[in-house]
């Protein structure tokens, strides 16, 4: 079974809030004091974090569930909750998170250490205490604790090479990476011998070293997703450096020149600056060839046996020129990671004719009562829905009396103020 997992999906939960809590202070001949009901305590966040001792998404294939903990409930003679512990996630570098369902990226942690907040904690609910005032001196009610964020992500891993190599399957790349660095991929006679990328590293010398990618064959029509196309070409779009290898004795008939041609063609078409890349064309399996074979073939570049050695420290030397090149041009490489304003106030969205919904932070939190059917608690939701303007946002979206109107899980008829 693979051990390599390049995308997955992952369900993401934060914590639930606690609940706040109703209570009244009991000391000696006093049975009814004030109220002292402590706060929950807020849910616990979930973070995506890159880290390079992750080398895959292999964590998430048969697990894909993540939790956050749970806020504390609030207790009485003021005792607040404790919060819930945040749960942080490591993911390989070069990570991106997108919403499963519309599609948009969210994040792409790209560096060591990028965080990205993936599923934010509920609020935890304030205790009674928290509503005493000067009208309402016993308040009987107090919040429940908001909802964890939840939300289904779909994970894709590209990774981050110095140089990859691309070529036509059995074209040479596991045979190649094997000979120049300590990775061991499988090798065999046959096409699509790869089927994951393998990493090796490259040491020229003490001071010099880079990482290069075994990208799994690639054939015409991979950037229209033939042969697991898309899911190759993703580990090319990081490379600092691409190294197109030529199989100078190809056994499906397809010439040297056709098949470079074909390579970049599929590369420009999958990702047009692929083509603005540094990048090294070198032939393979020369130990293979007649030097008559290679003018019937029109072939004058460099080439490479990885089985006698030909060529291969040459090879090395112009990889390593070029990815020092690379490296001085870009030495860090931004993460997007996208931060949208909370909703607040109250958006009113009309569901039906004779229906509509209340939607923002601010206003769900108001009905986030224990139990909003005691006049008090009703009371208190009425005075904070007149304080965000409800009343005349619900009137200009041509709501009429008797209209249902849904807050959160939350719905009541609606009644115009006189």
């Amino acid at each position: 079974m693979s051990q390599f997992v390049d995308e997955c999906q992952l369900n993401v939960k934060g914590g639930d809030g606690g609940a706040g809590c109703i209570s009244f202070r009991r000391e000696g001949p006093e049975t009814m004091g004030g109220p002292n009901g402590g706060d929950g305590g807020n849910g616990g966040d979930i973070w995506l974090i890159a880290d390079h001792n992750v080398a895959s998404l292999l964590a998430f294939r048969d697990h894909p569930h993540r939790r956050a903990e749970r806020g504390i409930h609030g207790k009485g003679k003021d005792q607040h909750g404790r919060r819930g512990e945040s749960l942080e996630i490591k993911v390989p570098i070069g990570t991106k998170a997108s919403d499963l369902y519309t599609g948009e990226v969210l994040a792409e942690l790209n560096n060591q250490g990028d965080r990205w907040l993936a599923a934010a904690g509920g609020r935890g609910g304030r205790g009674n205490a928290k509503f005493l005032s000067n009208k309402r001196r016993a308040p009987s009610f107090a919040e429940q604790g908001e909802h964890g964020e939840e939300r289904w992500l779909k994970l894709e891993l590209r990774l981050m090479a110095d140089v990859a190599l691309v070529g036509f399957p059995n074209v040479g790349k596991s045979t190649l990476i094997s000979v120049i660095s300590a990775a061991k991929p499988k090798i065999a006679n046959y096409p699509f011998t790869t089927l994951e990328p393998n990493l090796g590293v490259v040491r020229v010398d003490d001071t010099t070293e880079f990482v290069v990618a075994d990208i799994p064959g690639l054939i015409e029509g991979a950037s229209e997703g033939r042969g697991l196309g898309h899911q190759f070409l993703r580990h090319v779009e990081r490379a600092r450096v691409l190294c197109l290898m030529i199989d100078l004795a190809p056994v499906d008939g397809v010439w040297p020149n056709e098949q470079e041609r074909i390579l970049l063609q599929e590369l420009g078409a999958y990702q047009p600056d692929l083509l603005e890349r540094p990048r090294i064309v070198v032939g393979t399996k020369a130990d293979m060839v007649q030097p008559g074979d290679l003018e019937v073939m029109e072939w004058e570049g460099d080439m490479v046996s990885a089985i006698t050695g030909q060529g291969v420290n040459d090879l090395v030397g112009k990889m390593a020129s070029l990815v020092h090149d690379a490296r001085q041009a870009t030495e860090y490489q931004d993460g997007v990671i996208v931060i949208r304003p909370e909703a607040s106030g109250a958006i009113v969205e009309r569901l039906d004719d004779n229906e509509f919904r209340l939607v923002g932070r601010d206003v769900e939190r108001v009905v986030a009562l224990n139990d909003v059917t005691t006049p008090e608690a009703l009371a208190y939701i009425d005075h904070r829905l007149e304080r965000l303007g409800v009343p005349k946002l619900l009137t200009k979206a041509g709501a009429k009396e008797g209209d249902v109107i849904w807050i959160g899980e939350f719905s009541f008829d609606y009644v115009p103020s006189v």
